[in-house]
Parts: C-alpha cells; structure tokens; sequence
C-alpha cells in the first residue's frame, strides 16, 4: 500500500535545491543539446552520401554518432522540461522506459568503443588483410552484437531496479531516472541488488575496457616498430581520437557504477551524469573530425555539391 503512490510517478528533484543555477543551466543545455544534435546528424550524413567513407570505420562511426543522438535524447528533454518550469514529476512508464534507454545506449556505446578499437587494430596490425577480415557482413554483426548485448544487460538491470520496494518515497535525487539513485530510495536492504549490478556493470563496462587496452597495446608495438615518421603519425592521428574519447566516456561511467548505489548520487554525480550524457556526445564529432582529411574533404565535397 505505500509504495502505491510511486507506481504513479516519480519526482525529480535534480537542481532544485539550487533555483539560481536552473535558468542559467537551462541555456547551457539547451545549447549543447542543440550542437549535439547537429553535429551528429552531419556526421551519419556525410557518411552515407560520401562513397569515399564507406568503409568499416566510418560504419562504426556512424553508428556511435546515431548511439549519442538516441542516448542524449533518452534524457536531455526530459531535463529541459523540469529546468523550465516548477512540475518536476515523470510518471512511472516514462521513468522505467528512460532508465531502461540510458541504460541500454549507454551498455551498447561500451561494446561499440571495443569494436572499434578491434577495426583499429586489424587496419594497423593486419593491412594486408584488413578488407578481407572487416567484411560488410561481420561489421553488421559486430554492431547487432553490440546492440543485443548493451539492450539486455539493460533489461536486466532495469527490472531489478524498477522491482524494488520504495515504501512511498518518490523524490529522485537526480535530473533523471538514474540507476544509482533508484536504488538508494528502495526502503529494503539493497546488498543483493547492489551485488548484482556491480556483476552486471563489470561484464558491460571492464570487460569492453580491457579489450580495447589489449588492442592498443598491440597497436603500439606494431606503431613503434614503424619505420615511417608518416606512418606513425597517421596511426596516432587516428588511433588518438578513439582513444579520447574512450577516457571520456570510461572514465565516467566507471566512477558512476563500479560503486555501490548509495555513494554514487550525489552533486557532483549529477554533474558528472550531465558531462557524459550532453558534453561526451557533443565533443565525439569533434574529437573524430578536427584533424581528419577524410571527413572534412567529404563534408567539402557535399556543400559544394549543393
């Protein structure tokens, strides 16, 4: 019977205690968000029209800039809603959809970063038979193998969350449906779920982590050993942009849930959780293109033609 009330709805309370920093924030949101959304859209665009950048690289590419576009999405709005007016309420379906969104995108972003770090690996270590390996049909599996493994670990993490007695309490302290702070309103002994979700969170986030340190490391033998100053500089030109953004998004994510859930909600997660939910999204394209002749040529190449 009390927990009646939060099958309804939840309250997000996320920077209400700060009513100053709401209107100022709301801006800077909104701004981010907008420049996300665009300089994604160009990318995924840019990549389809141009024949030169079909390839598996920008096929990943594309799908990680479609993966920012949904999972910016799965909350910004949300957050642009309750910093501009006084209703900070998400009724459950809404909660439990989000949560199982950021979750899912986020888990599938983790398996992604691993894929393309293994592209990288077998365009450097393996040329002469990088398109033989990378064949259209094994990217295609790679990415469905990604997003199945990122939407399940979700589901289950999702339903365990959703599942646990919350005794009426309903105020959120986040600006979103977030798993940690889900978990620290549950009014019954969260050990076991807690447990579990570390499991989970080590499968979905160490596991895609120390593959991609593997594949660098062999990376950087095989660079060093370049007798071209060319060479190598090209290899770190491109092998430097994935691994920014790998310490980006990394090194977020592990603060947020290699920790129990009741340590991990507080203001600066809040901030943290907004970082690598709108500002990771928003400087990938960046990171990707700033010194990328491929992409900028392309993108050179598609204004004129217009």
């Amino acid at each position: 019977m009390t927990n009646q009330s939060c099958q309804e709805q939840f309250i997000l309370l996320g920077f209400s205690d700060r009513p100053q920093l709401e209107q100022t924030l709301f801006v800077f949101v909104l701004i981010f968000y907008l420049v996300t959304l665009v300089s994604n859209i160009i990318i995924i665009l840019i990549s389809c029209l141009d024949p030169c950048l079909h390839t598996p690289m920008y096929f990943f590419l594309t799908n990680l800039s479609f993966l920012d576009l949904c999972f910016t999405t799965s909350s910004i709005p949300q957050l642009l809603f309750n910093l501009g007016g006084p209703d900070k309420t998400i009724s459950y379906t809404g909660c439990a959809i989000q949560l199982f969104m950021f979750l899912g995108l986020g888990g599938t972003e983790c398996v992604l970063l691993a894929v393309m770090a293994y592209d990288r690996f077998t365009a450097i270590c393996k040329p002469l038979h990088y398109s033989i390996i990378m064949h259209p049909q094994l990217c295609w599996k790679l990415v469905s193998v990604a997003w199945g493994v990122g939407l399940l670990n979700s589901l289950a993490m999702s339903l365990v969350t959703m599942r646990l007695p919350r005794c009426g309490r309903c105020k959120v302290k986040h600006f979103l449906c977030e798993m940690p702070a889900l978990i620290k309103i549950a009014c019954v002994d969260t050990v076991a779920v807690e447990s579990t979700v570390f499991i989970l969170s080590v499968m979905i986030v160490l596991v895609p982590l120390g593959l991609i340190l593997v594949s660098y490391s062999y990376i950087a033998l095989v660079v060093l050993s370049m007798k071209s100053a060319m060479g190598r500089r090209k290899a770190f030109n491109t092998c430097g942009s994935h691994l920014t953004v790998v310490s980006l998004f990394y090194g977020n994510i592990i603060y947020m849930y290699m920790q129990p859930g009741n340590h991990s909600s507080q203001d600066q997660g809040k901030f943290l959780t907004l970082f690598y939910n709108l500002v990771t999204p928003m400087l990938n394209p960046v990171i990707y293109t700033l010194r990328n002749k491929d992409v900028n040529g392309a993108l050179r190449r598609l204004v004129s033609r217009k």
